[in-house]
């Protein structure tokens, strides 16, 4: 079968896995978006009032800001709400679901994750395929879709991650020709706005790749980055017209760090002890959580013969400038959520490196038993956190681990340990029930 029509089966198997506990895994974050989302499809609108009038406390989280006329909007970038709204319209057009029902925010919401999630991973499939025999590809995209927190975070709401790792995935599949004619280059930097736009805390990698352009097909793929420009400029004028700063709310939602998290301000002063942090913290280290993504160190080899023209080097720097920035972070454990959150963003630039590496792990037996071990591990540790995930009640239990950041050192009780314990969350198959799908008898429409 060819690896085109393998992508869409990819992506319909992942989707169904996202799915399968049958809830949105919603946080604070993700509020603003889910609730746009309908306004979007309702009304073609940006404003948030409406829902803030119809539930005032809304109105005091962060995530919910005041512009500069007085009107409700969401703190965070538009994409994801925007990619939600389309959903909710077809949903509604097509009288699948009723927006007036209790949790059509919250389907809508998981759907859209999932939907975005399962096609990065479709593409990571691809661009795996690039480098490797079909049947690796898709071991890569295992890895990827079922080992990581995509499965366990990614897909569950709208964090953000979702639009921008499935327009990083996008682009890195269309920067692994050799020689992309002009469109596609202008393509690959529309999939790199996007991310940047949908999240901006990706802009290190963003800038590597179209860095990478240039490099490697010459001075005509400086047209890559019209698109990137483009979109930025886009996003600060709607940033400036709302907020009066090219950065919208995010400056105003920086200052609430000491209050929240109990740091002093967004910049570690000890960004050696974030980077460890972030890759072995018993319940936010990403090897620890997903050790199957120690496999892109294998395709190193691979970078060092083919030399700086390669894409691997591109996505090697990428990863590292990304890796850097989060660990100068002062909240790098990602306040409340189930194992690493920022580290995700790494992961689509990762996808040549490990594609490019399985060949060496699967010919050498102690690798090849040591990579199934990590990929069983990755797999069900994901899978626990979307089954059970906030019923182990971690995050906030004995303490809030924003106030106790020496509890995301312990061994003992790490948030891993705690899901095994835990029975799975009350909330699952919440949207499998009429709330979903219907309002209830007599309610009026809003």
């Amino acid at each position: 079968m060819p690896v085109r029509a393998i992508a869409p089966l990819v992506a319909f198997a992942m989707f169904a896995v996202y799915m399968a506990n049958g809830r949105e895994i919603g946080t604070y974050d993700s509020q603003p978006s889910k609730y746009l989302a309908l306004e979007i499809a309702r009304r073609q609108s940006l404003n948030l009032g409406r829902t803030v009038g119809r539930v005032p406390q809304l109105g005091e989280r962060p995530a919910f800001q005041l512009d500069l006329d007085g009107n409700y909007r969401s703190a965070v970038p538009l994409p994801s709400a925007l990619a939600a709204g389309a959903v909710a319209w077809l949903l509604s057009a097509s009288r699948l679901v009723d927006l007036d029902a209790p949790l059509a925010a919250n389907l809508v919401a998981k759907l859209t994750a999932s939907l975005l999630t399962a096609m990065a991973v479709a593409c990571a499939f691809l661009a795996a395929a690039q480098r490797t025999s079909r049947s690796r590809a898709l071991l890569v995209a295992i890895g990827l879709g079922l080992g990581t927190g995509l499965w366990s975070a990614v897909s569950q709401t709208l964090w953000q991650h979702e639009t921008a790792l499935s327009a990083l995935m996008g682009a890195i599949v269309l920067l692994g020709t050799s020689r992309p004619s002009l469109s596609r280059i202008l393509a690959v930097g529309a999939l790199l706005g996007l991310a940047g736009w949908s999240r901006p805390q990706v802009a290190p990698t963003v800038f590597v790749l179209c860095l990478s352009m240039p490099a490697r097909f010459g001075w005509r793929a400086v047209a890559g980055f019209l698109p990137p420009a483009a979109i930025a400029a886009l996003a600060c004028w709607i940033n400036v017209s709302w907020f009066g700063h090219p950065l919208g709310a995010f400056p105003a939602l920086e200052t609430l760090h000491p209050s929240i998290h109990a740091v002093a301000g967004s910049f570690s002063p000890r960004p050696w002890v974030s980077a460890l942090g972030l890759l072995v913290s018993p319940s936010r280290g990403l090897l620890v959580f997903s050790p199957i993504v120690a496999i892109a160190a294998a395709g190193l080899g691979a970078l060092r013969r083919e030399g700086w023209r390669s894409d691997l080097v591109w996505c090697l720097a990428a990863a590292a400038a990304q890796f850097v920035a989060y660990s100068s972070y002062s909240v790098w454990w990602g306040g409340h959520t189930f194992g690493p959150r920022y580290l995700l963003d790494l992961l689509p630039v990762l996808v040549p490196l490990a594609a490019a590496g399985l060949h060496a792990v699967l010919t050498r037996p102690v690798l090849r038993v040591a990579a199934a071990v990590c990929l069983a591990w990755s797999v069900v540790v994901s899978g626990t956190g979307a089954f059970v995930y906030p019923a182990e009640k971690w995050n906030t239990d004995p303490a809030d681990v924003d106030r106790r950041h020496e509890r995301l050192w312990e061994w003992r009780d790490s948030q891993i340990i705690r899901a095994f314990r835990a029975e799975w969350s009350p909330q699952n198959f919440s949207l499998c029930s009429r709330d979903a799908l219907r309002r209830a008898p007599g309610e009026l429409a809003d």
